[in-house]
């Protein structure tokens, strides 16, 4: 702060400087007028109108299959990076001028940063409020309880607000690094592509290049995501389309006896192992098939035999249900049950079917057919199972340790980028321009 006195044209200066605390005040306090007075407040609307499109965007796909859910999740993550980079990419170069001739005046680094660090926090936590409200406006909602509050909103609301304030903390080193707010924008698209292609989520990599995610915002950001979505227990609906576009494929051509005996004989398939143990007989009681005998069309002649005298089978049937104390006979079961697989194994062991191996015919089907013949639900639930294992990606288990791991990975860029920012600025006197 500077004091004037004297009279005339001589005027005598006395400045007071301020102590490391005092202007942190200071700054923070000309942040906040910059924000109300200079337009900063405007990245708030910015924040909502990018996250009103990104989620109209995802659709009704978000928390109900894996892939729509992943791609929601590095969408999200998109967003944040996107409000915190633009939030500080030009606050110190824009200014460079001032910074370095109110650093000359006795100025501390340190508290300049802090200030920035409480008013980019504050602004961080403003869009991130904005980002949950619109997503949840347009469709994307994240109910239930959640690991660490009672509410999943609150866990997730964590999770946005370190990703956006970690990628404000890497603009503003970039910002202290660059000369001129052209420079500036000039690079940060590069680092946004980077950021995104090295997420670890969307883009697949070759393994050379996986340590390189451990050096990005997006790629903890992305896990703490997934993890806290639980997107590992979500089913891959993918296979849906995908069946359904070969559900029209013919398949066939020429097909021998001996082939289909040889395909159903093979107990090690699964799916013919289900089908051979299917069983086609029936055991009924003595009772039972009396009762049909009696009451079946089909049966009328029997019933209407004469036996004895005048008595029928059909008067012999109803005496016999009728009589008490014969419980243990009417209730024997009698019949035959067999399996599929006893069928199969019966005809290739015949000579007669052996004799007719070679014949064959020709057959036309669809794999639709083929998928309805050994059950459409059971073999979609299946290929369902299948692919949701093979997507199953460690990165995104659902515990608390695997989110707070997460969660320190992005505090430390915090951490770092702030240290950076300081040290960058120490030099700031060195500036020759």
């Amino acid at each position: 702060m500077a004091e004037t006195s004297g009279t005339g044209s001589l005027r005598q200066v006395e400045v007071r400087h301020r102590g490391r605390f005092g202007q942190i005040g200071v700054y923070f306090g000309k942040f906040i007028r910059m924000f109300v007075y200079q337009s900063d407040w405007k990245v708030l609307p910015m924040a909502a109108l990018i996250s009103g499109l990104v989620g109209f965007a995802l659709g009704r796909e978000f928390g109900i299959n894996m892939e729509g859910t992943l791609t929601g999740v590095f969408a999200i993550v998109c967003v944040c990076i996107w409000n915190g980079s633009f939030n500080s990419i030009q606050v110190v170069c824009r200014e460079r001028g001032v910074v370095k001739r109110e650093h000359r005046s006795g100025m501390y680094i340190l508290s300049y940063i802090l200030s920035h660090m409480m008013y980019q926090l504050l602004l961080c936590i403003m869009q991130t409020v904005v980002t949950l409200i619109v997503l949840n406006l347009v469709g994307v909602t994240f109910t239930g309880r959640g690991m660490f509050t009672p509410w999943m909103l609150v866990d997730v609301g964590i999770t946005l607000l370190l990703i956006t304030y970690a990628s404000d903390m890497l603009s503003l080193w970039i910002s202290t690094l660059v000369h001129s707010t052209t420079t500036a924008m000039t690079i940060m698209p590069f680092v946004l592509i980077f950021q995104l292609i090295f997420s670890g989520g969307i883009f697949s990599l070759p393994s050379i290049v996986k340590p390189i995610e451990m050096l990005t915002i997006s790629s903890p950001g992305l896990k703490a995501m997934a993890a806290q979505t639980n997107i590992n227990e979500l089913p891959y609906s993918a296979v849906d389309g995908m069946v359904s576009m070969v559900d029209r494929v013919e398949v066939g051509g020429r097909v021998t006896v001996g082939q289909v005996l040889d395909l159903l004989g093979d107990e090690e398939n699964t799916a013919v192992s289900d089908l051979r143990a299917v069983k086609l007989g029936n055991k009924m009681t003595v009772r039972e098939i009396g009762k049909d005998l009696l009451n079946e069309d089909m049966y009328k002649g029997l019933r209407e035999e004469v036996l004895i005298s005048s008595i029928t089978v059909g008067d012999i049937l109803s005496a016999l249900l009728e009589t008490e104390g014969l419980d243990a006979l009417l209730d024997y079961k009698v019949g035959v049950v067999f399996t599929v697989g006893d069928v199969v194994d019966t005809l290739a062991a015949d000579p007669t079917v052996q004799s007719i191996r070679g014949e064959g015919m020709d057959v036309h089907i669809t794999v639709g057919d083929v998928i309805d013949t050994i059950g459409r639900e059971e073999t979609m639930e299946k290929i369902r199972q299948t692919a949701s294992e093979a997507m199953y990606e460690p990165d995104y288990v659902c515990t608390t340790g695997n989110i707070l791991h997460n969660w320190l990975h992005i505090l430390i860029f915090v951490l770092v980028f702030a240290a950076l920012s300081v040290i960058t600025l120490e030099f700031i006197d060195k500036d020759k321009r």
